[in-house]
């Protein structure tokens, strides 16, 4: 008797947690990119995040992830031609290889809160290549937003890289790529 009573009270505790976790998808998600010369040139741009989700337990943060659409990456401050041109690169071996590699991802892998929002470590997949990076998520009316950098070269991106080749000069291009995540849920 006594047994049944603990497995009784074990499947409702179970239970009632599983209730208060809840799956949110991410709509309408932009990360905004921006890559530099050594120099003061730059480039900016946008890539779109296909799908994801956001996990929730009593309104707390606890996991998400989301897969980021290669293809859909645009160049924003050139003009049309050049705007192709310079994407026509970004989508070539030189950079993200995006023929064999047409999706990146980020997983959550730890969420903890903060005073700004949720600090989150999460496994990067960018070319196949997967690395932990960390960064603040903030969150305002179902919005998340984020702003963080990413070092490029430790994804395999070598074009005019520093780590990769010495006396670029001028033409070296930082390994540093500034991202703006937003998303809603």
């Amino acid at each position: 008797m006594n047994t049944r009573i603990i497995t009784a009270f074990l499947a409702i505790t179970f239970l009632s947690f599983g209730l208060n976790a809840q799956t949110k998808a991410i709509t309408n998600g932009v990360i905004n990119w921006e890559g530099s010369k050594i120099t003061t040139e730059s480039h900016v741009g946008t890539i779109n995040i296909s799908k994801g989700a956001l996990t929730f337990e009593d309104d707390a943060l606890t996991g998400g992830n989301f897969t980021v659409d290669m293809n859909s990456i645009v160049c924003t401050d050139l003009s049309e031609e050049y705007g192709a041109r310079l994407v026509g690169h970004l989508e070539s071996d030189d950079f993200f290889g995006v023929a064999e590699h047409p999706e990146a991802t980020l997983v959550f892998t730890s969420v903890t809160p903060s005073d700004e929002g949720y600090q989150i470590t999460g496994d990067f997949t960018i070319r196949g290549i997967t690395h932990s990076e960390s960064f603040e998520l903030k969150i305002d009316n179902n919005t998340a937003t984020a702003d963080f950098e990413i070092d490029r070269s430790k994804y395999n991106v070598k074009f005019r890289s520093g780590s990769f080749f010495e006396n670029l000069g001028d033409k070296l291009i930082n390994d540093e790529l500034k991202l703006g995540v937003s998303f809603t849920y």
